[in-house]
């Protein structure tokens, strides 16, 4: 934060400095956090820390959903702007619509060419970025907060948003360098496993999809397919702003308004189809020269709001996502030492997102790495946690969650799940209440919900196993 921070505060220095003039009147008076009469080190150090945060939510004459947090302890204005316009959305003869569509919206709009758009944010310390998963496509923007800097950057995005160009010679590049990275990518045994690996837990269901699509489909797809694409999905009735920073309510109404206006008109597009995940699971073996085999293994498991969430949140901090605090870890690397690293995790999503384990191992090591697995799995399923692996898992996620919400950026990230999964705006604040009252019974009985051995797709690259692994 600190650097993204001399980022701004440098740019806009530069700015003033070559305009040979003082800061633009509309700054406001010098207050607590502000930046006009601050020693720059000051106010670098000036980093916030909240007891609480109060989440202010409306919806915009167009439709678009606001979750809002002011803070004034630091000159910045942090943005996020989010459609359900991700790779679930593309078709299998389409794949790799979205991540298209989402990336060369950033690359002309309205009157401004890349270079213009490119300028446009420099000149008042902008930045820019982007994502795109199954659920959502979006992009962030932060920016100083003082009106001159703060106007020119949101103008940037609204135009962005509701008018890009989706120049042909530009798309025909992007197409040209996305296609380079799928070969190159196609090579490596991470990807090639991770690509099997969503197939296997979706087959045709839309999460089954790549996100950046296939060498084919994204050969074909032309203009038309991206204003198509923007039309459909880019819309104020589906749209979730994010607002984090030294801003008004007043002035963020408006400025929520601003990027809402002019987009196509209509409801947000159907939901996700549900998952109907195969009562019985399936195991491939993906040969490659690798000197180690890949492991996937997993499952789709539940959906973001699900109740079971922090029981199965904390119970995976115990199995595979504490580190080396986990048990995967103490069997896998610690005892045996089949592997460097393991590691589970779960992905909730719109609809049910994945459950995985992961590792690499030497090649004649993969039967017995898998058989571990399996076995830790099984005792996990069978006994549940002790009491002490869950006082202390308490204690970690506890402890250590002052650290992801310890500046701007970050709390945005919450706030953008938040708004755009419909989830109780006080989620953070009982967050750490929430993981405190979760029980042993809680997590054995969530797993044992949702985690079924007999259904358990696994995905080896690079190495054999020797008869079924069990």
């Amino acid at each position: 934060m600190v650097v993204d921070l001399l980022h701004c505060v440098g740019a806009w220095l530069r700015r003033v400095i070559s305009a040979g003039r003082r800061a633009p009147a509309s700054h406001r008076p010098a207050q607590p956090g502000s930046y006009r009469g601050v020693p720059l080190l000051a106010l670098v150090l000036a980093l916030p820390a909240w007891a609480g945060l109060n989440i202010q939510h409306w919806t915009t004459p167009q439709g678009a959903k606001v979750v809002f947090v002011e803070n004034h302890d630091l000159p910045m204005l942090d943005i996020s702007v989010d459609f359900p316009a991700g790779s679930a959305r593309d078709s299998a003869a389409r794949s790799g619509l979205a991540s298209l569509t989402r990336h060369v919206m950033g690359q002309g709009a309205g009157p401004w060419s890349e270079r213009d758009i490119s300028e446009r944010l420099a000149d008042v310390g902008a930045q820019l970025g982007g994502r795109l998963d199954g659920d959502r496509a979006g992009f962030q923007l932060r920016t100083l907060s003082g009106k001159a800097e703060r106007d020119q950057a949101v103008e940037t995005l609204a135009m962005i948003l509701t008018r890009p160009r989706f120049d042909p010679a530009v798309l025909e590049r992007e197409k040209t360098r996305a296609i380079a990275g799928m070969k190159e990518a196609l090579t490596k045994p991470d990807v090639i496993g991770a690509r099997a690996f969503s197939t296997a837990l979706y087959g045709s269901h839309p999460y089954g999809l790549d996100d950046g699509g296939e060498i084919e489909t994204v050969a074909k797809l032309n203009r038309d397919d991206l204003w198509t694409f923007h039309t459909a999905h880019y819309r104020a009735a589906g749209m979730t702003i994010a607002l984090m920073g030294d801003i008004r309510r007043a002035d963020a109404e408006t400025l929520a308004t601003q990027l809402a206006t002019g987009l196509p008109a209509g409801a947000a597009p159907a939901p996700i189809p549900p998952v109907q995940a195969a009562p019985q699971g399936s195991e491939q073996v993906i040969p490659h020269h690798a000197t180690q085999s890949h492991l996937f293994m997993g499952l789709p498991t539940y959906k973001r709001d699900d109740p079971d969430y922090f029981p199965l949140y904390v119970g995976n901090y115990i199995l595979g996502g504490g580190g080396f605090d986990s048990r995967l870890m103490e069997t896998i690397r610690q005892k045996k030492g089949l592997a460097y690293s393991v590691y589970s995790y779960f992905s909730p999503m719109r609809e049910a997102g994945p459950f995985q384990i992961g590792l690499q191992t030497r090649r004649e090591t993969t039967k017995e790495a898998v058989d571990s697995v399996r076995a830790e799995l099984a005792r996990f399923l069978a006994e549940g946690v002790t009491d002490k692996e869950l006082a202390q898992a308490k204690g970690n996620i506890i402890g250590g969650f002052p650290l992801r919400i310890d500046n701007n950026r970050k709390i945005l990230e919450y706030l953008a799940v938040i708004g755009f999964y419909g989830l109780p705006l006080d989620w953070l604040d009982t967050y750490s209440a929430q993981v405190e009252t979760v029980t042993r019974e809680a997590i054995l009985k969530a797993f044992q919900r949702r985690i079924r051995p007999e259904a358990l797709h696994t995905v080896i690259v690079g190495g054999q196993i020797e008869g079924p692994a069990k």
